[in-house]
């Protein structure tokens, strides 16, 4: 696959060694009432969630998407180095291989078609309006099945499977799935796209730096601590991010800096225009990682 000069957004920074993160031991390992023992994807929750990872990715494949759905990435090729051109590919593939717009057929009967009607965009902007709506227990759902990382918040801690917040969550993410056109198989493909993406557009960078703003840093479950404001938490398996610090000011007193490896970005704001709307917004797949905290 051809690599051309990718120009992250502005106030992002990327770089090819994740600076600083590779200074220490690579111990903090992804807890085991995190994680899933299998997944569908290349690599075990267990890599894939931890510290080392995020100091030391490597692609994350989701099972059988690029054996399925090669004709996609033939016709993205052909579309040269147009990004607008291949965005309009991948909506069209979607658009078709699902038959968003022909929900009978489908196999669709019923008459209220609410439901009917979910789609990925529709995902994902819900998730901008809130994550811990339906919308966001999909999507955190999505990334419990693909990649074997359990959440830790939904609307309430996340802390024990068969709790009151668990089973609301299952209930969330159920209903959200219920009635609805592969959704989750919608979803292996815009993050298989946003791989593809981020591969065409960067030139050899493995990280970008994100922003998050927050008011209790005692929400977080923390593993670690070091010197200079550098924590090592553990993640939720999906979080919203922006690539300005100053944007980031707005949501929380407390800055939290997370070197976040491009495999890990599941959506990022301007990937498909008319998804997500302003704040610079990247959707992050989560796990061990060590951040640096700071105040406004």
């Amino acid at each position: 696959m051809e690599n051309i000069s990718w120009q992250p957004p502005e106030g992002a920074r990327v770089c090819d060694n994740a600076g600083g993160l590779c200074r220490g031991d690579d111990k903090a390992s992804l807890p085991r009432e995190a994680r899933l023992p299998i997944n569908r994807c290349n690599l075990p929750a267990v890599v894939l969630g931890s510290l080392t990872y995020q100091r030391h990715p490597s692609p994350l494949l989701i099972d059988g998407v690029a054996e399925l759905h090669h004709d996609l990435f033939r016709r993205l090729a052909l579309a040269g180095d147009d990004d607008e051109r291949r965005g309009d590919v991948f909506r069209d593939y979607l658009t078709v291989r699902f038959q968003l717009e022909w929900l009978e057929e489908m196999g669709y009967t019923g008459r209220r078609k609410g439901r009917a009607k979910a789609n990925y965009v529709r995902l994902i902007r819900g998730w901008s309006f809130d994550s811990d709506s339906r919308e966001g227990a999909v999507l955190k759902g999505w990334v419990e099945s693909r990649f074997g990382l359990l959440p830790r918040w939904h609307g309430m801690p996340l802390r024990e499977t068969g709790s009151e917040s668990w089973q609301r969550y299952l209930e969330m993410r159920a209903s959200g799935l219920y009635g609805t056109n592969a959704l989750e198989a919608q979803l292996d493909l815009v993050y298989t796209y946003c791989q593809y993406e981020l591969a065409r557009r960067h030139n050899g960078a493995r990280h970008v730096t994100l922003y998050r703003g927050v008011n209790r840093v005692a929400d977080y479950e923390i593993l670690g601590r070091g010197e200079g404001g550098r924590y090592t938490l553990l993640l939720n398996n999906l979080s919203s991010f922006t690539c300005s610090r100053e944007r980031a000011c707005e949501f929380g007193d407390t800055i939290l800096a997370v070197e976040v490896p491009l495999t890990k970005i599941f959506f990022y704001c301007g990937l498909l225009p008319g998804v997500l709307q302003g704040e610079d917004e990247f959707l992050a797949i989560g796990g061990v990682a060590e951040v640096t905290l700071s105040t406004r």
